[in-house]
Order: structure tokens, then sequence, then C-alpha cells
């Protein structure tokens, strides 16, 4: 079965001569100072290919001018891609009539940007019902479906106030309540939280974490801050120049980073709540040929406890520790040495 959302060797290039560019780049390999010193032209996506799965948070990161919000553009079509594949839903989009690409708009996606774009002439019931009243819900429904919606991002009571009443953090839920009034399968999120400050922005964080929990929507959401997406995403896209750099989940990147520029970008992330036990320990067979410890009073960890909860746990007990799985049977070990490299971050092998 098809993932909601999945793009095959999708490719953006700005300027006239985009298509000579393309075929260029594929038979050349030119980089994109090169594209753009020949052809005058910008290479904005470069062969992005990925899928998410149903009721996936999947996060795309990287420096301004990386390419993360063009390329979450195409998953609605809101640009058109030089050359590949988007399905959403099952759906090749690329072919898609412009009144097919309304209704996808419409009723299957939401989108959330960071500049909100809420009409400042109508009221929060108005913004929110935008979507509903171009699908030709009845003005009984649509109030019924916003009121509703307006609960679930904590907004209740506001309805009949106008957008420049609310703080920005209150405006970014409305964002969020519109993008969701018609129940759309997937939410797309550009950066929607980058303009709050530091406080608002963790509390709107914690909101939109237990809204996806309740609502399990597909969602693509963009950022430029490692931070957020490691606290958000199930799994994390790192773009440099249009590309992919790596894909993975936070704790598969920060233990084994690609290449220098995404170490780099993982260097001050701290490991301790995201490297687990079962990615240091050594497994349980190859400890017992190699050591003659009698393990029977070690302490026991879960597979899937972080480096902090072991650190706590070696502190207060000088041996190894004993590793189990969700059938409590051992299955690793891990012993000081192990759990130092593993802080450090270099081989645990």
């Amino acid at each position: 079965m098809m993932a909601p959302i999945e793009l095959r060797g999708v490719w953006k290039i700005f300027g006239k001569n985009a298509a000579k560019a393309l075929e260029s780049i594929r038979d050349n390999n030119l980089t994109k100072i090169e594209v753009l010193d020949r052809f005058n032209c910008v290479v904005g996506v470069a062969n992005a290919s990925f899928s998410v799965s149903e009721g996936e948070i999947f996060c795309i990161m990287g420096l301004s001018g990386s390419g993360k919000s063009t390329l979450i553009r195409h998953i609605n079509r809101l640009l058109e891609p030089t050359a590949g594949e988007v399905f959403i839903l099952g759906e090749d989009i690329i072919h898609k009539t412009d009144r097919e690409l309304r209704h996808l708009r419409a009723t299957k996606t939401g989108m959330v940007f960071q500049n909100i774009a809420l009409l400042p002439h109508c009221t929060v019931m108005d913004n929110v019902a935008l979507p509903l009243e171009v699908q030709n819900y009845t003005i009984r429904e649509r109030r019924r479906i916003v009121l509703s919606t307006l609960e679930l991002v904590e907004l209740s009571g506001w309805e009949n106030r106008f957008v420049h009443e609310l703080s920005g953090g209150m405006q970014q839920r409305v964002g969020l309540a519109r993008a969701m009034a018609a129940d759309p399968d997937i939410l797309l999120m550009d950066e929607p939280f980058s303009a709050l400050d530091p406080l608002i922005r963790r509390q709107l964080q914690d909101e939109f974490l237990k809204l996806a929990e309740m609502t399990h929507k597909t969602t693509v959401f963009i950022t430029h801050d490692l931070d957020e997406a490691i606290r958000i995403g199930h799994r994390i896209a790192i773009m440099k120049d249009g590309a992919l750099v790596q894909i993975g989940t936070a704790e598969e990147i920060v233990t084994n980073p690609i290449d220098s520029y995404v170490k780099d970008f993982v260097a001050g992330i701290s490991r301790l709540k995201l490297v687990r036990a079962e990615t240091i320990m050594e497994p349980w067979d190859s400890w017992n040929v190699n050591n003659h410890i009698d393990l029977a009073s070690a302490p026991k960890v879960s597979v899937d406890d972080h480096l902090d909860r072991l650190i706590d746990v070696a502190v207060g007990y000088d041996g190894p520790m004993v590793v189990v799985g969700k059938d409590h049977e051992p299955i690793g070990v891990v012993d000081k040495s192990t759990l130092l490299r593993g802080i450090q971050g270099g081989s645990t092998a």
C-alpha cells in the first residue's frame, strides 16, 4: 500500500533554461553554483525522494536557502516540479487539472504558513470557516465544525474576536485551526512557530504534539531549528543546496551522521535524551562469550531507556547493566566504558 505522501526524483530549477540545466546536471554532475553560472538558473530542489507514513510527523530542516520551503510546496503542487513524480494518498497529482488540485487542497491537505495570512477584517470564526465556505457547507455546519476545531486548539470563546485582538501565538492557533477545519488527511506546516518568542513557541510545540496524538494527521513540518525537529519529528530530513542529505530518526542522525555537514549540524545536540540503550549495548550472546561476570544481581534497564537514565543507574552501581527487551528477557549489556563511549559519541562497537 502506497504511503500518504511519496515524492520520486523531484527537481525544481528556477529559470528560463531549466530543462537544459537539468539535462546538463544529469550528464555532467554540475554543482548548484555551476548551474547558476552556466544557465542563470537556480536549483531549488535536487532529486528529492521520500515517503511519509500515515500519522507520521516528518520534519524537513536546513539553513535558510536550503530548499525546504520550496520542497513542501510541491506536495500540494503550489509549485510545478521541473521533473519527478508526486503522489498524495495514492494519486499522481502532477497530471491533475486545476479543478482537481483545488479539490485536493480544499479537502485532503491543510497548510499552515509562517506568515499566517489571516484576514484582518474577519473574525476568528470567519477565518477558520473559510475552507468550509469554499466547499459550500451550510452556515450551521460551518459554525459547528469551527467551534469544535477551536476547542481542539484551545481557543474556545474567541470565535467572535478579530485578528488584531489576538496575540501572535493565538493567531498561529487560528491558522492551524483553519488548516484543520476541513479535516484533511495531510497537514503541511512551513515554519509555523519560528516567528514566536521561545516560551510561546515551546508551548505551541507542546499543544501541537498533543493535537497530533489526538488526530493522527500525516504531517510534513518545515523548520530551521534542529531542537524543534528533534522534539516534534518521528523522522528528520536534512537539506543542503536543494538536496536531501540524510533522512532518519533523530537518534540515527545524531549517532551516525552521513557526512561532515550533518556531523557539524548535530554537533551541539545533547545525546542524553536521544540515544537509547539498544544503540550502545553489546549483544547478550557476544557479551557472555567474551566475559565471565555473574550478572544475576545486575540492575536491569529497558531497551528504550536513554543515556540519562543509564547514567542514573550507573551512578549507584559499579558493574554492568543488563538491557532487557519488551518481553523482559535480556538482550544486551551496557558497562561503564560502553556508556562513556555512547555519551562521547564514539564507536560503541
